[in-house]
């Protein structure tokens, strides 16, 4: 009788990228070198990206994300103020950082599925709705953004519940009681 365990979907392979010394990458899906903007555009267009060194094999992923981030905020039109990135920069090394990477993150998820799903219910809407939209749009963004907001802070509020209970147990094992 034949297995009738559904197989998994397949997944979208990882696209490996190499890094050389003279700070060429090559793309080892299509044998062909690329550049940092294509990279970004592979980024962009939701493709799993992973960056290596070819000699070393060490993982820079990371590092050409930031360099992508670097040059697409000194390119004009930057998404971090100078207070947001100080910001940030305080966190590093803080008891909290590791809380703040993941609520940046949850809250990056949320906004980027609200704008998915906005993006979504645009393609049925005509020139007329339309219209009628951007004179409700103020209404409209402060519940969609109220939601959102709503969302932010509950994120928020178990990241707080976590680092209480955690500050508990560490002082616990020290035998020592919060009042």
């Amino acid at each position: 009788m034949p297995d009738k365990t559904p197989t998994p979907e397949p997944q979208a392979a990882q696209r490996v990228i190499k890094k050389y010394p003279n700070r060429r990458l090559y793309d080892t899906s299509t044998s062909t070198y690329i550049t940092l903007a294509e990279v970004r555009q592979l980024v962009i267009d939701g493709v799993d990206v992973a960056v290596r060194d070819a000699k070393t094999g060490d993982d820079l992923t990371r590092s050409i994300l930031l360099q992508i981030i670097l040059e697409e905020e000194a390119g004009g039109a930057p998404m971090f103020s100078e207070a947001a990135l100080a910001n940030i920069i305080r966190f590093y090394g803080h008891a909290m950082q590791g809380f703040m990477g993941a609520y940046l993150e949850k809250n990056v998820q949320m906004f980027t599925e609200v704008q998915a799903k906005l993006a979504e219910q645009a393609k049925t809407i005509t020139p007329e709705m339309w219209n009628h939209f951007m004179s409700l749009q103020s209404p409209m963004m402060q519940s969609l953004m109220g939601s959102y907001i709503e969302q932010s802070q509950t994120v928020f509020q178990h990241m707080q519940e976590q680092m209480n209970k955690q500050t508990e147990q560490m002082l616990g094992a020290f035998g020592i009681k919060q009042r």
